[in-house]
């Protein structure tokens, strides 16, 4: 496996290098050796996060931990990246791409995979939806305590959804077709 390890607010030692190569290292049994895992570290204030992205044929596998301490981090994110691979192994290989050259490796492919938790919605919610501006919406999503709010859009005649974003802002989620 090729790293391409960088960082954000802070000088990546060669300890830290080691320690995701040592971790992250023991995800090789999945991959091919050309496959390249891009790495982000970086510090603001106390927390301590790591980004990990693998680029695989169609998909992109992705884990970012946030800790008080870099090394504890790092392990997180290795656990979580394998634990996605193995939970969702049906999703993620097409059985007809592993002949095309993707970046699993035969084992992975051909072992059996644990079965997957079956989604199930529990709960179904309804409510009416008046018009109202984004502006209005993240006002009313602070009001119920929500860290989203889905609404009828007065400006678009649409179902938009406004979010909190970090650092105090928000996002406007609008559909495309």
């Amino acid at each position: 496996m090729r790293f391409t390890i960088s960082g954000k607010n802070l000088e990546v030692s060669d300890g830290l290098k080691n320690a995701i190569k040592d971790k992250l290292g023991k995800l090789e049994r999945y991959f091919t050796p050309d496959t390249e895992i891009i790495v982000t570290l970086s510090i603001e204030k106390e927390r301590q996060k790591i980004e990990v992205t693998i680029p695989v044929k169609g998909n992109i596998i992705r884990s970012e931990q946030v800790s008080n301490d870099m090394y504890v981090s790092i392990d997180l994110v290795e656990e979580v990246i394998e634990r996605q691979l193995r939970k969702y192994k049906e999703k993620i290989i097409d059985k007809h791409q592993h002949q095309g050259g993707n970046n699993f490796r035969q084992e992975f492919i051909e072992k059996e995979s644990e079965p997957l938790d079956e989604v199930k919605i529990i709960r179904t919610k309804h409510f009416g939806m008046k018009p109202m501006y984004p502006e209005d919406a993240c006002v009313q999503m602070e009001l119920l305590g929500h860290n989203f709010f889905v609404f009828y859009n007065a400006e678009t005649d649409q179902v938009n959804v406004v979010y909190k974003r970090k650092g105090n802002t928000y996002g406007l989620i609008e559909p495309e077709y």
